[in-house]
């Protein structure tokens, strides 16, 4: 039998794909200065669950302080924003056994809160494209807590 290899040359890797698809999430936050998507896929490169950052359910995003700086946290936007990793985590609908050795493709280097949910929900691979916290002491935190649970974490080439 000869084999005909027509297929195109020019498609995008599953990597590339799925970051494209949180990049694409990350434009449906409000958040008006830090806008972050994330994708969660299997070991056979099926989407189980997104999300990007913004209020919890039934909380009105337009009565939300979204200022990063004020007198109290409460009048800030980080006592009330959810992350798009815990998004994504929460707004699984299938087996939480199916997040077990799952990827997550996130467009910012997840917070130490993040990396705590993740590895409690069995996600064993981050895939980020941005890591503008490198060094701080939440960062130093997070990749602790993964290195110590054996979640890899690369940055997207």
């Amino acid at each position: 039998m000869k084999t005909i290899n027509l297929q195109s040359k020019d498609y995008i890797s599953w990597d590339e794909f799925f970051m494209g698809i949180a990049e694409l999430a990350a434009k449906r936050s409000k958040d008006p200065s830090t806008k972050v998507g994330c994708c969660i896929v299997d070991k056979d490169n099926r989407i189980l669950s997104i999300g990007y950052n913004g209020t919890p359910n039934g909380f009105p995003d337009n009565k939300f302080p979204w200022n990063r700086e004020g007198k109290n946290r409460y009048d800030t936007k980080y006592a009330y924003v959810c992350h798009s990793e815990l998004n994504a985590i929460l707004n699984y609908r299938g087996s939480r056994k199916d997040l077990v050795n799952s990827r997550l493709y996130v467009t910012l280097f997840p917070c130490s809160e993040c990396a705590k949910a993740i590895v409690q929900s069995g996600i064993k691979e981050i895939v980020y494209s941005d890591d503008k916290y490198n060094g701080t002491a939440d960062d130093i935190a997070a990749k602790l807590i993964f290195d110590t649970c054996k979640v890899k974490y690369t940055k997207q080439k």
